[in-house]
This record gives structure tokens, sequence and C-alpha cells, in this order.
């Protein structure tokens, strides 16, 4: 059983974005608020493979 890796930096960058989500200081592309705890890890993924960290790649259907 094999788990998804990620850097430490994107792990730190994950937890940033969640650290926000959960103060109610996270705010979408739109400028909405953030409601759910899944967008929040999607953003800081997404914020994590802008910077160029170590991300899996995205799941194709």
């Amino acid at each position: 059983m094999s788990k998804t890796k990620y850097s430490d930096k994107a792990q730190d960058k994950v937890g940033k974005v969640m650290h926000e989500f959960k103060e109610g200081k996270l705010k979408s592309s739109s400028g909405e608020k953030v409601t759910s705890r899944k967008q929040a890890v999607a953003i800081g993924i997404s914020e994590a493979r802008e910077k160029g960290l170590k991300v899996p790649k995205k799941k194709k259907d």
C-alpha cells in the first residue's frame, strides 16, 4: 500500500493554508470566504504546485 509523497515544504504550505482556513481568513480566487475543508486543502496543494514544490500529479479520470 503506497502513500502519496509530498515534500516537507509542500506539507508546510498546506499547513499554513489550513491555519488561515481555521482562523476564517482564507479566501478563494473570487474573494469569497472558503468554508469547505476540502477546498482549503486543494488551495494549499495548488499553491505548493505553483511554487514548484514536490506534489503528486493530479488524478486523471
